[in-house]
């Protein structure tokens, strides 16, 4: 019963267009008005006050709906979702509202471009977030305090940041009456921190009509700034990720006592081969992404590229390394144990979970490789599995990703990177979406972006969704 519950698909879509979404529209001119396009001079382009105050209040605004996800299915998006699908009805849009499972809520809408023949945009973000323990926190982590010039509260930067500024740069174009070249397909997706499947899995499997025409998507983790101690300013864009490879292990044997002698031990089994995975050094592989990342930094730090000998050229990048260490590699780290229910009984099975990660073109290599770590006497399979991702660099949408950084960061360097994670890229690469990592952030030296993805006290600061507002306006004009 629950099973066929969870297929269900919740219609909810009256509350989600024109009017009936909020009672009220914008007072500007519709997004598809007639009266500009995404051809503008620089001065024209500017953003306006409205425009900044609105990132810095939506983004404090969703952190306060909490849309925490365990994993286990209670994470309740729908109040987030319906804060985000009123405000693009504000602002002429005709947003849809679509669940899988009751109150797993899922937002698309299209923004139609000036070139018809062009191909559409997705501009994706997600709506749930890790949990966060609040006696861990300096704030309470789903209060949007804005304090000393910072947002604080889980999903600051993962990653209702970009949400709101999703929403601030389609309200500006608004009140501008401006269109960019491209549509737009935007949608705010339930799900994206557990398995996505009431979330982007669902939009691309049970709704693939919302997405047509779209090849090509821009969403978290790229563009950020990161420091490298030596005063220079990286802005990695993302252009591939590591396919997902969790895995359960199990060892069974023979139960017993546990005082007595026991070779066909369930837990020394499965302890044996979680300590050669965990032990394991993976070859080295290089992916076009990372070998160009590689290839830009030795340039950047001028030092010879040697990718004989990638070890040693990623000593020579410093604190850089950080952005391409966990990419030349697969890799497999043992995170969960289970066996036994007394000290005195030897259990008849033993249960281990792992993080596994391929890169673009190597899951048949992980896979075999598992099947040689985990030995004779221990089963493994998928607990959840993706695919990796390889985006190419020298696309013109990466160009002009690269050009609107620099025109806000004329002293940064833009350099291509591939995540070490996933996000919701995998699920809309079945509908043959090319995704790139693109939320783009200006932080002050001694801001660990990546340290708050899931950490505690995660903040961002006003000053980065400003920045953040500016160059997505600036790309999405110009896409």
């Amino acid at each position: 019963m629950a099973e066929q519950r969870a297929m269900n698909e919740w219609a909810v879509d009256e509350r989600a267009t024109g009017e009936r979404a909020t009672g009220e529209r914008a007072t500007g001119e519709r997004a598809t008005g007639e009266r500009a396009t995404g051809e503008r001079a620089t001065g024209e382009r500017a953003v306006d006050e409205r425009a900044l105050d609105e990132v810095v209040r939506f983004t404090s605004d969703l952190i306060r709906f909490d849309t925490t996800n365990r994993g286990g299915g209670d994470c309740q998006e729908r109040p987030a979702a319906e804060y985000a699908a009123a405000r693009l009805a504000e602002a002429g849009l005709e947003p849809t509202l679509l669940e899988r499972t009751e109150g797993r809520t899922n937002v698309v809408a299209r923004l139609e471009g000036t070139d018809p023949s062009a191909d559409a945009l997705l501009v994706h973000g997600h709506l749930d977030v890790v949990p966060a323990q609040a006696d861990d926190w300096s704030v309470h982590p789903f209060s949007g305090e804005i304090r000393d010039g910072v947002v604080w509260g889980r999903g600051a930067v993962d990653m209702k940041n970009m949400d709101a500024m999703i929403l601030a740069v389609v309200r500006l174009w608004a009140r501008l009456g401006v269109r960019p070249r491209r549509d737009l397909v935007i949608a705010f997706t339930a799900d994206e921190e557990a398995s996505a499947q009431d979330g982007s899995g669902f939009l691309a499997d049970r709704h693939p009509e919302l997405f047509e025409g779209c090849t090509e998507g821009v969403s978290e983790s790229g563009a950020f700034t990161f420091h490298d101690g030596a005063g220079r300013e990286l802005y990695p864009i993302a252009a591939g990720e590591r396919g997902t490879g969790w895995l359960k292990l199990t060892a069974r044997g023979r139960a017993g006592h546990g005082s007595k002698v026991n070779r066909a031990n369930a837990v020394t089994r499965l302890a044996e081969a979680i300590a050669r995975i965990g032990a394991y050094e993976w070859p080295l592989r290089l992916t076009p992404t990372v070998r160009a990342a590689l290839t830009e930094l030795a340039t950047l730090y001028g030092v010879d590229a040697d990718l004989d000998d990638v070890d040693g050229l990623l000593d020579k990048l410093g604190p850089a390394a950080a952005l391409v260490e966990a990419t030349v590699r697969n890799s497999a780290n043992p995170t969960m144990l289970s066996a036994g229910y007394k000290i005195n009984v030897i259990p008849g099975e033993a249960v281990a979970h792992v993080d596994g990660r391929y890169l673009p073109g190597g899951e048949e290599e992980f896979r075999t490789t598992l099947d040689r770590l985990t030995g004779p006497d221990v089963e493994w399979e998928f607990h959840h599995r993706e695919v990796a991702l390889q985006s190419p660099v020298d696309s013109p949408t990466y160009a002009k990703m690269r050009a609107a950084v620099e025109e806000f960061a004329p002293e940064g360097h833009v350099v291509p990177y591939c995540m070490s994670g996933g996000t919701d890229a995998k699920q809309f690469s079945r509908l043959g979406i090319t995704g790139y990592g693109f939320a783009p952030l200006k932080l002050p030296e001694g801001f660990d972006y990546q340290a708050l993805f899931h950490g505690v006290d995660e903040r961002v600061p006003v000053e980065a969704l400003h920045f953040g507002v500016r160059v997505l306006d600036r790309f999405l004009r110009t896409a």
